[in-house]
């Protein structure tokens, strides 16, 4: 107990001390677990013979991520990535594979082992790439999406690669079996399985035919249950209403599809995204992220220290032009396939390198791979300790590439010369400032009537397909004071904020204020939040984007559920009224940079709001007397506000 209490101190407190000052630096998360490893290690020398039972136990993190990712994907989301899983995917691994291999025969080695090799230099980290895309916000972008997909097929073929390497065996190691983990037998680890659980010896005693047939049954009852069973499971445990109970159903679902991977050699991160997938239409979906995230994160930075701790840097000391050479050379060869490949699915520039540098690297499969190949007497002892070095360098440098993605961006950004404004030629007493779908609304509505408008947007594809309809608009940067004062600022009566960009729109209407306290100020909101935000700059009328349709939409209901189209007009004119209301009362105790669900006068003030509108609607209901003679009012009541006896004590910003 007191090894384990200082072994966990020491990780931990690692990890708080370096991991925020990486990131403050802007190094990123994964460079700072990395980091904090090395410390340990290499370095200080306060780990290291623990390492490979505690990264067998946090590689565990990757199947959580996985099953999370899952989750945000939908059946048909997957079905759609068919192509670029088999092409853009299929095509990595295989000119990977092919491309390391045929180098190392070159250089002499033998064909058994650069296939090996090959195989396991083909594999990139998905822990470091998934995680640092989504601290970036990158998983949505298409070089992300790409990657994802990249990561996911490197994944799945890590199943044929298990399947080929016995068949590479090499006569002279059949007597040196030694595990690079330490395993001294490749049986003792089958026997310490199965002396953990009888069915494994019993699942490995089956034919070929039995062994496919429990593969295919495992993995459609994974499929059916999840679809039919999870839900009445999930009501069975939420019913208990102890919040432990959830994460507790949330583990042992991930557990046990792990476990069921394993027990048929599936990969257990492959069976946990199948679950996801399977469940991201779940409205349970929300409360399983919440569950399973901070263990995702705790695994992840434990999975990151110790590839961190396992770096040998006593063979880079004693060889470190071949290490930094293989390294190096691994990543420039993955990056040119990969930019390659991106050439060839046409992604664009700043897609492509994304997706080139964030696949460079080994992954941590690459160390299953070499540890399997040991085991079964395939790869030469030095052969596999210069693999795991050379996985473990291009996983420390990864972050590094992440950073060179950026600059890179920037770089072009910057080359990219930037079009010089319009000259503005006219002014107007109303200022148009963006013209997306939300702006061309409100200005041909106003320009019909007569008004003139001078528009400004930073889109010149917009503005010259405008121009194309004869409607004019001047090219430049809304938020530029210069721009707002050449169109008429100082003498316009009304400006329309419309721009799409939330801190854009404030940033406007702040300067529009301050510069003429008596102007009429029309803002776009994107959200509540925004609309305060707005409020407190200045704003006159804030329109919420889709406020006005929500309502019409709602008045659509009420008129096929019996009411008139006079009494569903009168509703919904009452709750338009009361909720406008209710937004500058909450504007006024709404705090900046405090979360609403933090702010205990917001809470209060938002649920008298929402006792109000109610009343408000129950009001307006009897005075209009929405009665068809099958549905008296006290139905419609009841249907319309069914917690009306106890008011919701929930209230949202969206």
């Amino acid at each position: 107990m007191e090894s384990f209490l200082l072994q966990a101190s020491i990780y931990l407190g690692a990890a708080v001390c370096v991991v925020p000052l990486a990131v403050r630096l802007g190094l990123g998360s994964v460079l700072g677990y990395l980091a904090a490893g090395i410390l340990m290690g290499p370095i200080l020398g306060l780990a290291g013979a623990e390492t490979a039972d505690l990264q067998h136990f946090a590689e565990f993190g990757v199947v959580l991520m996985l099953f999370l990712i899952g989750l945000e994907l939908e059946p048909k989301s997957l079905w759609e990535m068919r192509h670029k899983l088999l092409g853009m995917g299929g095509a990595q691994v295989v000119l990977t594979t092919a491309s390391v291999a045929m180098a190392l025969i070159w250089f002499g080695m033998s064909p058994g082992v650069a296939l090996v090799l090959g195989m396991m230099a083909s594999l990139s980290s998905t822990a470091i790439v998934l995680q640092t895309l989504s601290e970036k916000n990158l998983m949505r972008t298409q070089g992300g999406r790409s990657a994802f997909s990249v990561l996911l097929t490197q994944d799945m073929s890590v199943i044929p690669m298990l399947a080929i390497i016995p068949l590479l065996t090499l006569p002279d190691l059949l007597t040196q079996k030694s595990d690079v983990y330490g395993v001294n037998n490749a049986q003792d680890l089958v026997d310490s399985h199965e002396a953990a659980s009888p069915l494994f010896s019993t699942v490995q005693s089956l034919p070929g035919w039995g062994a496919g047939l429990l593969t295919l049954a495992i993995v459609a009852g994974i499929v059916l249950a999840g679809h039919y069973l999870s839900r009445p499971i999930f009501r069975f445990v939420h019913a208990a209403k102890l919040p432990e109970m959830s994460t507790f159903i949330s583990l042992l679902m991930v557990l046990g599809i792990a476990f069921l991977m394993v027990l048929v050699g599936l990969s257990p991160a492959l069976g946990t995204f199948v679950a996801g997938v399977v469940l991201a239409n779940s409205e349970f979906r929300h409360q399983l992220e919440a569950d399973l995230k901070p263990f995702k994160g705790l695994l992840l930075g434990l999975f990151f220290m110790t590839v961190g701790v396992g770096i040998n840097f006593a063979m880079l000391a004693r060889e470190p032009l071949t290490v930094l050479g293989l390294t190096l050379g691994l990543m420039l060869l993955k990056g040119l396939i990969l930019l390659g490949i991106a050439l060839v699915f046409k992604l664009k520039r700043q897609d492509r390198w994304l997706f080139s540098l964030s696949l460079a690297q080994g992954g941590e499969f690459g160390f299953l791979i070499v540890s399997f190949a040991r085991s079964e007497s395939a790869l030469p002892l030095a052969a596999g300790q210069m693999g795991l070095l050379v996985i473990s360098l291009s996983m420390l440098l990864t972050p590094l590439l992440f950073i060179g993605y950026d600059w890179l961006t920037t770089r072009f950004a910057q080359r990219t010369p930037e079009q010089a404004p319009d000259e503005i030629d006219e002014k107007g007493r109303v200022i148009i400032a963006g013209i997306g779908r939300f702006g061309q609304v409100v200005n041909r509505l106003i320009r019909t009537s007569g008004i003139p408008t001078v528009v400004l947007d930073n889109d010149m594809t917009t503005i010259e397909t405008m121009r194309k309809f004869g409607v004019k608009g001047f090219f430049g940067d809304p938020a530029r004071p210069e721009l707002l004062e050449a169109a008429g600022l100082a003498d316009a009566q009304v400006i329309v904020i419309a721009v799409d960009d939330s801190d854009t729109a404030t940033r406007i209407v702040r300067y529009a204020r301050s510069r003429r306290p008596d102007i009429h100020i029309v803002a776009r909101a994107r959200d509540r939040v925004h609309v305060y935000e707005l409020y407190q700059a200045g704003a006159n009328d804030i329109v919420r984007e889709t406020f006005d349709s929500s309502i019409r939409a709602g008045r659509y209901v009420l008129e096929n559920m019996g009411f008139s189209e006079y009494e569903a007009a009168k509703v919904s004119q009452a709750y338009y009224r009361v909720d406008r209301g209710a937004m500058r009362d909450l504007a006024e105790v709404w705090v900046p940079g405090q979360a609403t669900h933090l702010n205990e006068a917001y809470i209060a003030r938002a649920k008298q709001l929402d006792r109000d509108l109610e009343i408000a609607l129950m009001e307006e209901l009897h005075e209009v007397k929405p009665m068809a003679a099958e549905e008296p009012a006290e139905v419609l009541e009841a249907m319309l506000f069914p917690d009306l006896e106890e008011p919701s004590e929930k209230h949202t910003d969206q």
